[in-house]
């Protein structure tokens, strides 16, 4: 499987060694600050000068730099329930990171996501189970730590098929939200077979016919200067049933429900 190199660099590097490493990557560069972030710490850009700008001040605040090369075409999120080398896999969806319209803007934790994905070939689900999901299984079962829960494979499809970004234990927003609400087979029943050793006797999932879709309303000034305390009209809690989820409100002191976060609300 076709996954990106990666070249790492230490806060302790010198400006010739941080350049240098720059110049072994592009013309498309992907910058990642190498801690937690919020979602908001990797650039991919083809300006030179940016990439070297986001390095040094990620290695300025004392964490490693990740370099690595560009995988072309569009982004595809595979979620696997795994217990042990059982791989169940969801719907795949598609995220899209860039703040702004037309994949514009600096990268955030995603503004929005759809499900499931017409472009991607026949089979497509099946092929990334067994070249990258089920050998991941395998290999962590073989090392004598066998995984149970969620496996999430952040892919490029491109003219080779898939090739590995990244992978998470855990579920991924915003995609989880347009995934799920097409998942007729109880999500809660789900996790208890992963967890108990029981997947393998679960049985083919259930989904609804149709497409979902969820829209990410971020606060203003969101990634780079949030702005919160504005307050927010037609999403009083107890409306999830209309398709509205809360990530970042809270209550001021009249009672106001206000932003709290970057990311308010999804609404799907």
């Amino acid at each position: 499987v076709k996954t990106a190199s990666v070249e790492a660099i230490q806060p302790e590097a010198s400006d010739e060694d941080i350049e240098a490493a720059i110049d072994r990557f592009g013309p498309n560069w992907v910058v990642k600050d190498d801690g937690l972030a919020a979602g908001k710490g990797v650039v991919v850009t083809k300006d030179r000068a940016e990439a070297l700008e986001h390095a040094k001040a990620v290695l300025a605040a004392g964490n490693p730099v990740l370099l690595e090369s560009f995988l072309d075409g569009p982004e595809v999120s595979l979620f696997c329930l795994v217990d042990g080398e059982t791989v169940v896999p969801l719907l795949p969806a598609q995220d899209h990171k860039r703040v702004g319209n037309n994949d514009e803007g600096p990268n955030t934790g995603g503004m929005g996501a759809y499900s499931p994905l017409s472009w991607l070939p026949e089979g497509a689900t099946e092929r990334i189970v067994t070249e990258v999901c089920e050998p991941v299984a395998r290999e962590v079962a073989a090392c004598g730590c066998p995984f149970q829960g969620l496996l999430y494979a952040g892919l490029a499809w491109g003219e080779d098929g898939p090739a590995v970004i990244e992978f998470n234990c855990r579920f991924g927003d915003p995609e989880t939200q347009a995934v799920l609400a097409l998942l007729e087979s109880p999500v809660a029943q789900l996790l208890n077979a992963a967890a108990t050793g029981t997947l393998a006797d679960f049985g083919p999932l259930s989904w609804r016919d149709g497409y979902a879709l969820t829209v990410v309303l971020a606060a203003e000034g969101y990634p780079v200067s949030t702005r919160t305390g504005d307050v927010i009209e037609g999403a009083e809690p107890g409306r999830e049933a209309d398709g509205i989820l809360h990530a970042g409100t809270a209550r001021n002191a009249a009672g106001e429900l206000v932003s709290a976060g970057g990311r308010v609300l999804n609404v799907i």
